[in-house]
């Protein structure tokens, strides 16, 4: 949330090791969301109501600009309840200290909602005279969300009906519900409602560890969500990301106007070597995020912030790679680099045709890799690369001919040969890319950052988060590579890189 001009980010927290347990609030503090200061722990367990654990949850403001933090804890018997913690002195703009009044906890699990399935309240929304939010469980393998109303946020009522529910999804964690504008990229005030929105409701699923998404109506009469028909809810749904991205959260920038997105980046490494680490778990950049004028899906960019940290700035324009080749993108470090291409292709009826019976878009980057070869692609960035290709993590696209003269176009992220280390999770990450390429361009922005490459196709409409860790890959060693593998050239229309500084992330000083 934005505060008296400081942005402050809540997020789960085990002091005592790295791995999950002992769960805390933690808190930093930021004036541009890029450096960071770490301060105190905002709410960790102290109560019977929240003994067993401080779980995730949202932050509201309320009039006379006044924080309420809303938040799952655990009693002695595993019981999940929802609590609420307030600031302890309203004129420290860092909100270092926190209360946890007696009259907890606001919410209780009633008869018929799984108590140990009930968690993780959203930013609460106004209408109709009452406050809402939204909590996440199940009804055995049935998704739920719950819809709690309160006119004095301190006396909650369930709505008589669940707010949405999806069969055969599991346990729906840390649900998002948002206002998104139909035109346009500024976001919203979470409580905005009329002929001019449409709605977002994501979940997270436990048992697929992914976040999805629909874009639908909101009837604040009835406090009913309904997706759109066009959206798919569920595992084959849309994901805000197709990697390792967790857990996300949004909330309402009113300093810059834009809705802005914060997703967990988890581990692609072992509970044994995460603790051997020191360390497991980061915040993945920032996004904006704002309707597609098709009103298809979201879009997401890195926030603009991000770009104070480049150096170093290279261009190439107007290369052709055949297949087979390789262009080196000199002058950066490409360890920590931000690069935005361009690919252009003159001869889309080189594209194989697609075959349903391939499956979802992982299974085709698994099966037919960054090396293809294929017609058109594939083609991308091969990241954190050595000189010899020993390692790298391609990020590349395949496009294939579908029916009625149209594309299917995939990005894939692919960590198979990005280390070769031990017991690592190297999975191949990928996802369909919904956009137009009649004028024979497709757009490729990375994030490289040691162990984390961050990925946004034709613009951020589809994206990919994915966790490496190569062994000789790295600092000076690391290399970048646009390429093409398919049997149709492919142009790289404009390159442009850069070297990215360190940001300041949980250190002492000033912000």
């Amino acid at each position: 949330m934005l505060y008296k001009g400081i942005y402050h980010l809540f997020y789960q927290y085990n002091p005592k090791g790295a791995v999950w347990g002992n769960i805390v609030w933690a808190h930093s503090v930021s004036r541009d969301l890029i450096n960071w200061k770490a301060l105190e722990p905002a709410i960790y367990p102290s109560k019977p109501f929240d003994i067993g654990g401080c779980w995730s949850g949202s932050a509201t403001l309320l009039p006379g600009d006044r924080p309420v933090i809303l938040y799952t804890g655990l009693d002695k018997d595993g019981v999940q309840m929802q609590n609420y913690a307030i600031p302890s002195d309203l004129t420290d703009p860092y909100l270092r200290r926190w209360s946890k009044p007696d009259d907890n906890p606001l919410i209780y699990p009633s008869n018929g909602v799984n108590a140990s399935a009930f968690r993780d309240p959203t930013t609460a929304w106004f209408s109709g005279g009452h406050w809402k939010t939204v909590i996440g469980s199940r009804h055995h393998n049935r998704g739920i969300v719950y819809l709690y109303r309160s006119r004095d946020f301190k006396y909650w009522v369930k709505a008589k009906h669940p707010f949405h529910t999806v069969p055969r999804t599991g346990n729906f964690e840390c649900p998002d519900f948002f206002p998104v504008l139909k035109e346009g990229k500024n976001g919203v005030d979470t409580s905005v409602v009329g002929e001019n929105v449409k709605h977002v409701l994501k979940v997270s699923l436990d048992e697929t560890r992914y976040d999805y998404y629909t874009i639908g109506t909101y009837n604040p009469d009835k406090d009913k969500y309904t997706p759109d028909s066009r959206f798919v809810d569920g595992w084959d749904g849309l994901r805000l990301d197709y990697g390792n991205f967790y857990a996300s959260k949004t909330f309402f920038d009113s300093a810059k106007n834009r809705r802005i997105l914060w997703g967990w980046a988890n581990e692609s490494d072992s509970r044994a070597d995460d603790t051997n680490k020191g360390w497991a778990g980061v915040q993945a950049i920032p996004r904006t995020v704002w309707l597609d004028s098709s009103g298809k899906q979201l879009i997401h960019w890195p926030i603009e912030e991000i770009e104070t940290l480049r150096v170093n700035k290279v261009e190439l324009q107007k290369v052709e790679l055949k297949q087979g080749e390789h262009l080196e993108v000199k002058g950066i470090t490409a360890a920590q680099a931000d690069v935005e291409v361009v690919f252009s292709f003159s001869d889309l009826s080189m594209a194989e045709n697609f075959d349903p019976s391939w499956g979802p878009a992982h299974r085709i980057c698994a099966q037919k890799g960054a090396n293809g070869p294929g017609g058109l692609g594939p083609f991308g960035l091969m990241t954190l690369a050595t000189v010899d290709f020993h390692e790298y993590t391609p990020v590349f696209f395949m496009i294939f001919k579908a029916d009625n003269n149209k594309h299917k176009i995939v990005l894939c992220s692919d960590a198979r040969n990005s280390s070769h280390a031990g017991d690592l999770y190297k999975p191949t990450f990928a996802g369909f890319v919904d956009v137009d390429i009649s004028n024979g361009k497709l757009s490729l922005r990375s994030l490289i950052d040691n162990s984390v490459v961050e990925s946004f196709g034709a613009g951020g409409r589809t994206c990919i988060t994915s966790r490496v860790y190569p062994e000789k890959a790295i600092y000076n060693n690391a290399r970048l590579f646009a390429f093409n593998h398919g049997s149709s050239s492919i142009t790289v229309e404009k390159l442009t890189a850069w070297s990215m500084k360190n940001a300041n992330r949980n250190v002492g000083g000033r912000i």
